[in-house]
């Protein structure tokens, strides 16, 4: 019993460390998947032995997702010719027209309204329509991940115009995505004015709230409420 329980902290221990040098996620991962997988070997077989394989099991399947997010996060960045920013004060900064960041459950791509579309249209410029196939690009190589577009609006025009406008916007945005041939599973969310970055004070708070964000979910049960 003692030699299976010293194989479990063994397994945990070498998959942390192994974790580390291939990025936060894949050691929140690994860490997580081996506790868990050690756990559930303990209630079914009840023994260390069965704990020692749940953890290696665990730790190897949450690992692989971390490193899936991490790897997707970093090649979409490259792509769109940025790094990863998970600053969250980069969210505020107008000059930030596209940020990619990995909050270590989701990958999420901001693109900022004036470089996606004209006033008042819901039409993809000539530029935001190769960014975003660029996306869908390299989803291609991640075909079990959920994507979610979701579009907000500034506070000028009644809620229901706003409405309307960010969720046309949000299905341009899919629907250049998946006329790169991707086939993963989405959700089109339109917000209006529902969730601003900053109070719409002036033009430009204003322009700050003006976004589409493309959220990537490893698996359907971390997605969050893009509006709230």
């Amino acid at each position: 019993m003692k030699k299976y329980k010293f194989l479990v902290v063994t397994s945990i221990t070498l998959f942390m460390l192994n974790g580390c040098t291939a990025g936060p996620n894949t050691q929140a991962g690994t860490a997580i998947g081996a506790a868990s997988g050690a756990v559930l070997g303990g209630i079914i077989g009840g023994s260390g032995k069965d704990m020692a394989i749940g953890a290696v099991l665990g730790a190897a399947a949450g690992g692989a997702i971390g490193y899936n997010m991490d790897k997707q996060a970093n090649d979409i960045a490259r792509s769109l010719g940025t790094g990863v920013n998970n600053d969250p004060l980069a969210y505020l900064d107008p000059n930030q027209d596209l940020i990619v960041s990995n909050n270590g459950k989701y990958v999420k791509i901001m693109f900022r309204d004036k470089m996606m579309f004209n006033t008042g249209s819901d039409k993809l410029t000539n530029s935001a329509s190769y960014k975003v196939s660029k996306v869908g690009q390299i989803l291609k190589q991640y075909p079990q991940t959920i994507v979610e577009t979701a579009g907000h609006t500034d506070k000028r025009g009644n809620y229901s115009y706003n409405m309307n406008l960010s969720k046309n916007r949000a299905r341009s945005v899919a629907d250049r995505l998946y006329s790169t041939g991707i086939a993963n599973n989405s959700y089109i969310t339109g917000c209006s004015y529902a969730k601003p970055l900053v109070d719409n004070s002036n033009e430009q708070n204003m322009a700050l709230n003006r976004r589409v964000e493309i959220y990537l979910y490893p698996k359907s049960d971390v997605r969050v409420d893009a509006c709230r």
